[in-house]
């Protein structure tokens, strides 16, 4: 079932998160056939610990990955990225609280724009772990991989993989997530959300959940 691992993971009556619709999932399948320009994003989460999750539309969902550090523009410099399950098209635009269970803590939309696959097979790509893909943004740009590293990683196993950015006019020693941290979205970071609290949570158990969230949030982050 397309969204399985997503679903099992989330209580839909707490979090503000997508259900996700698999009907729109599989007409999103069918019209990115043959078409070039794909929707990504990146998202900004403060959960256990602050992490990016790059997610890269593929038949139909968005393909996931976790960056504890975040995407550098250095080629040298190369990021873990750990793949999590596919997520709904509909998170590529959500951004707030989660207020418990998997995930809690606060999300901003940090960059989006589209993709495009360097390769003729996405699917053969991902199969032998080497997906190489140019991003149009508006922070991240230009020619990236996506490396799998054969468990040499903590967490081993398929899900570890390496996200290193291609050298081109798009490069450079910037650090990209300390220069421009606010959501493309909303134009806020995490501490605005954080100031914000639990306004907007679904309901008294909501709300309660999201005070603590944002309370657990905050100490983490200043920790």
């Amino acid at each position: 079932m397309v969204l399985e691992k997503y679903k099992q993971k989330r209580n839909f009556s707490t979090t503000p998160e997508p259900a996700g619709d698999e009907t729109l999932a599989r007409a999103r399948a069918r019209k990115a056939k043959g078409t070039k320009g794909r929707f990504f994003c990146v998202q900004k989460h403060l959960a256990s610990h602050l992490h990016y999750d790059l997610r890269l539309e593929h038949n139909g969902v968005l393909l996931s990955w976790a960056v504890p550090k975040g995407p550098s523009l250095d080629p040298a410099t190369k990021r873990l990225a750990m793949a999590v399950e596919d997520h709904p098209i509909e998170y590529g635009t959500f951004e707030g609280v989660i207020p418990s269970g998997y995930g809690a803590g606060i999300v901003i939309l940090w960059d989006r724009g589209t993709w495009t696959p360097e390769v003729d097979d996405v699917d053969a790509a991902l199969e032998k772990g080497d997906l190489k893909v140019t991003l149009d943004g508006y922070k991240l740009k230009g020619s990236w991989v996506l490396v799998r590293t054969k468990g040499r990683w903590a967490g081993g196993g398929d899900r570890s993989w390496l996200l290193i950015k291609h050298r081109d006019e798009w490069a450079g020693d910037l650090d990209i997530t300390e220069f421009a941290p606010l959501s493309v979205k909303s134009g806020e970071d995490i501490d605005d959300i954080l100031a914000r609290g639990a306004r907007g949570a679904r309901g008294a158990k909501g709300a309660k959940g999201a005070r603590g969230a944002v309370k657990k949030a905050t100490k983490r982050k200043s920790s």
